[in-house]
């Protein structure tokens, strides 16, 4: 089996950070987003992925190989941003049986045992997950045996609870029926047209519903909750150095070369390695990437990626995504004035 992974996409409602980082490498838990996919592979007889890469690839690639050096990967480019099935078209010199989509906005928890029990009668497997909010996402209608009968997108009446979560295994006839489809009303060719077009002509699409968690990490506030979920599941582990005036409270992991002076840290949290933590305070549901450097400041439910300082904020800092190389520090200049250099698409909140 090989995977398809599809990550060309610009990822608009993170800028600015995803100016200068691609979304799939963005932290959550102090992994980027990508690497949960990737981790899940070895355990599903995967032999090669397929990337298809846009905005920012080089990082992708320098990523993938740096961290996942015994994969197996193949890189695409994808010049023209023309949809899901535009992408998955893009992958198809390099697959000849069954294949794994995977769309990285997504984390989850979910049994993929299914892969290796599919059904030979069927053109693929999906899943889904139950959510209240069904006009966000693209939804599917089954019958009683667990069988698509249609996929609608955004509905804005109701049609079903059940949201694709952007998980796929398919036959190969997939890259027929992406062939076969015309671009929809968005000028994009998509991936839930080639499905149903694989419906329409008899082949039979099965849908597997998803109990464990499920997250959306295309906006602020669900990478955010997602960072939550991940660190739910943490064991402590102190590799670093944490001072005798230092208290660390519940699952916290300071990783190697990190250093906490006289600082509490509430769990979970993660402090990266190379960061250092002096008379501040950290408070759960926080990841702290590494080579940062917090120093008498508190930071709750917060996501910092590497090499970025902190310094001296009285007031804490809650619910924030704050990127590479970032400095926010008081200055002791008169007169007390905020002095902000933000790029297109900042967010600030102030009181």
């Amino acid at each position: 089996m090989k995977v398809v992974i599809p990550l060309a996409g610009k990822g608009t409602r993170l800028r600015p950070h995803t100016y200068v980082t691609p979304k799939p490498l963005l932290r959550v838990g102090g992994q980027p987003v990508l690497g949960y996919i990737l981790d899940l592979l070895p355990g599903l007889g995967v032999r090669e992925v397929v990337f298809i890469t846009g905005h920012l690839r080089e990082a992708i690639e320098a990523y993938v190989a740096r961290a996942y050096p015994g994969l197996r990967s193949h890189f695409v480019y994808q010049a023209v941003q023309n949809g899901t099935a535009g992408a998955l078209k893009l992958a198809e010199p390099y697959v000849d049986e069954d294949l794994l989509i995977v769309f990285v906005d997504t984390l989850f928890e979910a049994d993929l045992g299914a892969i290796a029990r599919e059904p030979t009668e069927v053109a693929g497997i999906l899943w889904a997950k139950e959510v209240e909010d069904y006009s966000r996402y693209g939804v599917i209608v089954a019958d009683a045996q667990g069988f698509l009968t249609r996929i609608v997108e955004k509905p804005r009446e109701p049609q079903s609870d059940l949201a694709l979560v952007g998980v796929y295994l398919f036959k190969a006839v997939i890259l027929e029926a992406s062939r076969a489809i015309k671009p929809s009303w968005r000028n994009e060719l998509e991936i839930t047209d080639a499905i149903q077009h694989l419906i329409d002509n008899g082949y039979q699409v099965e849908a597997h519903i998803i109990n464990g968690w499920w997250k959306d990490t295309g906006h602020l506030e669900d990478l955010l909750e997602a960072n939550r979920i991940v660190l739910e599941d943490i064991e402590p582990l102190c590799a670093g150095k944490v001072d005798s005036e230092s208290r660390l409270d519940g699952r916290v992991v300071v990783e190697q070369g990190a250093e906490i002076i006289r600082s509490t840290l509430r769990g979970p949290a993660i402090i990266g390695r190379g960061s250092r933590i002096v008379d501040s305070y950290i408070g759960p549901f926080t990841s702290i990437y590494y080579g940062v450097t917090i120093e008498g400041s508190e930071l709750e439910h917060s996501i910092v990626m590497e090499n970025s300082s902190i310094l001296n904020i009285h007031s804490r800092i809650e619910d924030s995504l704050i990127g590479k190389n970032v400095e926010i520090t008081r200055s002791p200049g008169r007169p007390q004035t905020f002095r902000l250099m933000l790029g297109d698409n900042s967010k600030v909140g102030l009181i």
